[in-house]
């Protein structure tokens, strides 16, 4: 795995099992940088889970992914999310 997967990897374990919102915020600022979709999505839905201080920037990035989804698929987005944090 190469550094910046590692990194990746770590701030995942910190977000999802240590409900780490700065870890989160840094997941969703990530997957944005990459353009990245549904998993922004996930990471978004995350990082608004722990009350992270989302900015306007991250709103509108996911708004635009999730307009250019099918309902079906935002379910499915949603349902990833919940699974990925326990079910929360």
């Amino acid at each position: 795995m190469n550094a910046s997967r590692d990194s990746a990897a770590q701030l995942s374990e910190r977000a999802c099992k240590k409900h780490d919102a700065d870890a989160a915020l840094k997941l969703l600022d990530r997957s944005i940088a990459l353009k990245h979709r549904r998993i922004a999505l996930i990471r978004y839905l995350h990082a608004q889970y722990l009350d992270a201080p989302l900015e306007a920037r991250h709103h509108e990035y996911v708004r635009v992914v999730a307009a250019r989804l099918s309902a079906e698929a935002v379910v499915r987005v949603v349902e990833a999310a919940r699974g990925r944090f326990g079910g929360s």
